[in-house]
């Protein structure tokens, strides 16, 4: 009638565990072998896309600085009007408006007449205080009312 609760704590009946060592577990394996993949893939694509993005010096323009005797001054950069078709006339000073342009064409008509010049192609440092005439590309702005891309200008 009274089962027995209590019994003996060696383990002479019971099984002793089995020590298996896992010496090729493959999840480990797949899992480093897909980052080396992807790493590969990775710097594979960057190469590629840096080749294709990649220019020669001769696709990017070219600042020139040439006397034009028949321009009766100095003129910078590359006139090509269908790149650049807008133009204006001014003198240059130095300072944008808000971020947008590094100097400023003054023109008849006071501020609203300002043309905020940018130019990854000509030095407008070099022609500060100076009347000139300018061909740019027009780009949209927050504040300036004009606000131009220079490839190309003539002092006057």
């Amino acid at each position: 009638m009274a089962e027995q609760i209590i019994h003996q704590l060696d383990n002479k009946d019971q099984p002793k565990p089995i020590k298996t060592e896992v010496t090729n577990n493959p999840k480990k394996w797949s899992g480093i072998l897909i980052t080396v993949i992807v790493v590969i893939l990775a710097l594979t694509l960057g190469r590629f896309t840096a080749q294709l993005t990649a220019r020669s010096d001769q696709d990017l323009p070219q600042v020139t600085y040439t006397q034009d005797a028949g321009s009766g001054g100095k003129t910078f950069g590359q006139k090509n009007t269908k790149l650049c078709p807008d133009q204006a006339e001014g003198t240059i000073k130095v300072g944008g408006v808000d971020g947008e342009g590094t100097h400023h064409l003054v023109r008849k008509g006071g501020k609203d007449q300002y043309v905020y010049l940018t130019s990854s192609t000509v030095d407008l440092s070099l022609v500060e205080n100076k009347k000139v005439q300018v061909w740019g590309k027009t780009y949209a702005a927050t504040t300036a009312g004009w606000l131009m891309d220079v490839c190309y200008l003539e002092i006057k």
